[in-house]
């Protein structure tokens, strides 16, 4: 599968986030996490079921693929790692840390995520912050 773009990545993790909290995701709560119209969501919810990652039938509720929950799963843990270790090692004000994990999710290197989460994980355990 071709690499998705920052925008693809953005949606899977939307439908992911949302999926959690209720099983699966439904195209005017996608389109108003991501504040866009529901016509962009449709159409990134297609391309996204295209590639596999995710079951799209009209009108009707969307899930991830395994495929699709895999990769959302990684770009969600990366978003929240990023986040926290933004807020409460730089403290960070929660609006814009979230925002900014949400733009470094996509191009920081699994290395460097996973460096941040040990950081977090050795300072809370040593009581460093």
């Amino acid at each position: 599968m071709d690499r998705l773009t920052f925008t693809m990545e953005n949606y899977l993790e939307a439908v992911y986030e949302l999926a959690r909290e209720g099983g699966s995701a439904r195209l005017t709560d996608i389109a108003a996490r991501l504040d866009v119209t529901k016509s962009t969501a449709n159409t990134a919810m297609s391309i996204l079921a295209q590639k596999g990652l995710l079951t799209n039938e009209k009108y009707q509720q969307i899930y991830l693929t395994e495929a699709g929950l895999e990769i959302a799963a990684v770009i969600s843990e990366k978003h929240h790692i990023i986040q926290r270790f933004l807020t409460d090692i730089l403290q960070i004000d929660f609006a814009t840390a979230n925002t900014d994990a949400c733009a470094i999710e996509h191009v920081i290197s699994n290395t460097s995520v996973a460096a941040m989460h040990d950081f977090l994980r050795n300072s809370l355990k040593n009581n460093t912050f």
